[in-house]
Formats: structure tokens, C-alpha cells, sequence
């Protein structure tokens, strides 16, 4: 039995789900989603609740009915409230600014870097070196979140590159000068 599957899905005030198998269409005040859901699992919905239940009881369908739970309540969650990722920036000269929804990002390589931000993303630099990138797409938003990251990755001499706030980073010790006998 899933666990997760089990659980209802509230739906919040201000927004509307529509389900005409397999796609489900989530609307908020702003924001539509819209999603080809996995098969092997189906979707009820009683006035402000969504249940979800597996078509039957293989494997593969329990594993789908936790998926698909998941996925409706991250739609339903993300155009009610969005969702939000923070990067921090570290090293000496490394920073980041923002024009329209070009990031351009300097982090100690010859050229500076340019992300363009994906239609659905919002982002905003606070003090050159911490980004808040916020958006109704989960996946959308740590995939964003992922790809600025990736573009120097915290190295564990100096700490230095781009991280995720709170990011605990493994340090290493550097050369100490041992003499070789």
C-alpha cells in the first residue's frame, strides 16, 4: 500500500481542477498547469477533495499511484503558493545580476555567464549574491535551480562556487606541507 497514495488532496480556495483522463488542468488566480498524468492510476474528485487510487494491485501500479498523488498535490500546491529555491553565491568576485529574464552570472571565468530563465520562472539577485528563483513548477523550478548550480559547482577546498542556501559542503584539507622521506 502506498502511503503517500492514500492521503486526500485538498483543493484551496481560488483554484480549479479539471480531469479529462489522462490530462489533468489545475488553475489558479494567475497560473495554469496542465499535465498528462502516468497510467495505471485514476483520479476522483468530491467537491474540494481529490482522492487518487490504483487500477489494480501490481506493482507498478502502486508505485504510479504514489507518482500521480504526488504530482496532483505539487500542481495544486504550486498555483496556490509557488515554490521557492535559494542559491548563494561564494568566492571572491563571483556575482550575479538580473536584466528582464537574462541572469548574468560572473563566477571566475574569463567571460560572464548567461542563463536565460525558462518562461514560468521568476528570479530576483539580492546583494549580488544570493538568487531566489520562485515558480509554480516544481520540477521547473529545481530544474532551474539545478542547471545555475551546475554552472561552477561548490568545490571543497575553498567552498567557492554556487550553492543552494544551507548547503553544507564537505571541506577538504589542502596540500600541508608534509615533507616526503
Amino acid at each position: 500500500m502506498s502511503r503517500v497514495g492514500k492521503r486526500p488532496i485538498e483543493i484551496p480556495a481560488g483554484v480549479t481542477v479539471d480531469y479529462q483522463p489522462p490530462v489533468i488542468t489545475v488553475k489558479g488566480s494567475k497560473i495554469t498547469l496542465k499535465r498528462t498524468l502516468p497510467p495505471k492510476a485514476s483520479l476522483k474528485i468530491d467537491g474540494q477533495i481529490i482522492t487518487v487510487s490504483p487500477d489494480d494491485e501490481t506493482r507498478e501500479a502502486r508505485a504510479m499511484w504514489g507518482l500521480t498523488r504526488s504530482l496532483v498535490a505539487n500542481m495544486v500546491e504550486g498555483v496556490h503558493t509557488g515554490f521557492i529555491k535559494e542559491l548563494e553565491i561564494v568566492g571572491v568576485g563571483y556575482r550575479a545580476d538580473l536584466k528582464g529574464d537574462t541572469l548574468t552570472l560572473n563566477l571566475g571565468y574569463s567571460h560572464p555567464v548567461e542563463f536565460s530563465l525558462p518562461e514560468g520562472i521568476t528570479a530576483t539577485v539580492n546583494k549580488q549574491n544570493r538568487i531566489v528563483i520562485k515558480g509554480a513548477d516544481k520540477e521547473l523550478v529545481g530544474l532551474t535551480a539545478a542547471r545555475i548550480r551546475a554552472l561552477r559547482k561548490p568545490e571543497p577546498y575553498k567552498g567557492k562556487g554556487v550553492r543552494y542556501a544551507g548547503e553544507v559542503i564537505r571541506r577538504k584539507v589542502g596540500k600541508t606541507g608534509v615533507k616526503q622521506g
